[in-house]
């Protein structure tokens, strides 16, 4: 056979129909050439055949984040990070030291920022200014739909005043029309953002190689990315001439609102094409907001009477779009957090069939009623979560989430548990930067319903846990098919897998969370491997 690798372990999981045990994995120019015991490994070997021996290590199909944001990640998390910050007092703290450390006239940046920090006081840049001594600084929110503009970035951008965007996108004003700093959605935050000095494709294309060898370290072998704006693709390329990027990344550009026949016709030109291990596949569209910020889309107003629309002024226009796309047979991806929105992408896709490429997808589905879990599996819709974001929230509903919806709507959140036992695929993923993208958490969280690695923080929903194979499967063949792809360790699948040092089917979760991984195979290459 002359296999170019064979990797052995005492334990693999292939995840495939066929029961056999297998210890032993050959691949061939990046694709799984033969399964069988160690013993049958010999019969594969040629002259240069390399010979990987794992000993107790448990493989499995390789990790994929459902859903993930490495290359607008890059912007979105520059400067310092607010993520642990649980008081106003930390926030200050963590500014005013950055703030000192800037020369002369640089921007302050900052992201992670939990709105949970301001408690009932409003959310606006008051803090900001006092902390940053006057300089002009951004902070994004942890959800990265929206952020905070001290009055300095304000001047430089020209905003004194509301806005009008073609989304449901605003700059948060006072009752006196003066801006508060507070700018939700995209559209608002760029009439800022647009003003900071921009890295290099270059050195962004660094940061990017980086990054993903750090992904891989967790077991990650490709991710979904849920976006190519702007100079995305020259970042990618950029990556790329430094080595081979150590993901695979399947990229949904985005399909904004008031985009015209022109704009559609292009993203569909646009399928298919990349490089070496990135590849434009699908599109990513919006139909709300977020519940914190009040842009979700509700059937019934949150508590402070807001998320009562959709994030395209007239729904019916999304309609539209998906529904031309689908006709082109390109696979749509929607961000739908709020009940009403959910319904409105459902109406959307009933009857169109599936893609030959891929299944349609829902993004996030935070919360969602009970009858709508029949429709996910009639349409073949596949539900895409990120249980790790129930860390933002608390089973007692004194969150900022839960307080918005309301005790009823805050029950429904992320119902992972009910879809896969309806029979519904649930694939599994971080989001990117607004969850860590270490996928051993994911794993843990998805069965514990909490932050791994601590116990005494009460589970989120508890009886939507999902078990130790469910969530392995949704980081894996669940993942690999919401793609079009074969993720089982099968003859004929791309060679990539996962060895871990313990077992991800038995281990406890909080221990899994911080075991290492032995080893990350993408297209039969490592693309990580334990020193130890």
């Amino acid at each position: 056979m002359n296999a170019d690798l064979i990797v052995c372990a005492d334990t693999v999981h292939t995840l495939a129909d066929d029961p056999r045990p297998v210890e032993a994995i050959a691949v061939r120019d990046g694709v799984i050439v033969a399964t069988g015991s160690r013993d049958e490994s010999r019969d594969w070997r040629g002259n240069h055949t390399e010979t990987l021996d794992l000993g107790a290590a448990i493989i499995t199909p390789g990790l994929i984040d459902g859903h993930s944001h490495p290359v607008s990640g890059l912007e979105l998390t520059d400067g310092t990070d607010l993520s642990g910050a649980r008081t106003l007092d930390e926030v200050r703290a963590l500014l005013s030291t950055a703030a000192a450390e800037c020369a002369p006239g640089e921007w302050v940046l900052a992201w992670g920022l939990d709105p949970n920090v301001f408690g009932a006081n409003p959310i606006d840049n008051t803090t900001l200014d006092k902390a940053v001594d006057g300089r002009p600084t951004l902070v994004r929110l942890f959800d990265a739909h929206s952020a905070l503009a001290t009055a300095a970035a304000l001047r430089i951008a020209g905003v004194d005043g509301p806005r009008t965007f073609r989304e449901r996108a605003s700059v948060v004003c006072d009752e006196r029309g003066r801006p508060t700093g507070l700018l939700l959605e995209s559209a608002a935050v760029d009439l800022v953002a647009q003003h900071i000095p921009a890295r290099s494709a270059a050195v962004r294309g660094a940061r990017l190689q980086a990054l993903l060898a750090e992904m891989a370290a967790t077991g990650l072998t490709g991710a979904h990315v849920m976006d190519s704006n702007g100079d995305s693709e020259a970042i990618l390329r950029a990556a790329e001439e430094l080595g081979d990027l150590p993901l695979r990344l399947r990229v949904a550009p985005w399909c904004e609102p008031g985009i015209d026949r022109d704009g559609l016709a292009a993203l569909i030109d646009g399928q298919g094409s990349g490089g070496h291990r990135w590849r434009i596949g699908g599109v990513k569209l919006f139909i709300d907001g977020t519940v914190d910020n009040g842009t979700a889309w509700l059937e019934k107003p949150d508590a402070l009477g807001q998320s009562t629309d959709s994030f395209w002024p007239d729904p019916a226009r999304y309609t539209e779009a998906v529904r031309m796309l689908a006709a082109a047979g390109v696979p749509t991806a929607t961000h739908a957090i709020g009940d009403a929105g959910v319904r409105h992408v459902l109406d959307s896709l009933d009857g169109l069939g599936r893609p030959a490429a891929a299944p349609h997808r829902i993004e996030h589905i935070e919360t969602l009623p009970t009858e709508l879990i029949g429709r996910f599996l009639r349409q073949q819709v596949v539900a895409s979560m990120q249980p790790a974001h129930c860390r933002f929230t608390r089973a007692d509903h004194t969150d900022n989430w839960s307080t918005r919806l309301g005790g009823e709507r805050a029950d429904r959140a992320w119902r992972c548990r009910d879809l896969r036992e309806a029979g519904v695929p649930v694939v599994l993923g971080s989001d990117w930067p607004i969850a860590p993208f270490d996928a051993r958490a994911g794993l843990a969280t998805a069965q514990l319903r909490r932050p791994a690695e601590d116990p005494n923080v009460p589970a989120v929903q508890p009886d939507q846990a999902l078990t130790a194979r469910m969530a392995l499967e949704g980081y894996t063949i669940l993942a690999a098919a919401a793609a079009g792809e074969t993720g089982a360790l099968t003859v004929g699948a791309g060679a990539n897998l996962t060895a871990f040092v313990v077992d991800p089917l038995r281990s406890d979760p909080d221990e899994l969370a911080d075991a290492p991984i032995a080893l990350t195979l993408v297209e039969g290459r490592i693309a990580h491997r334990s020193q130890s």
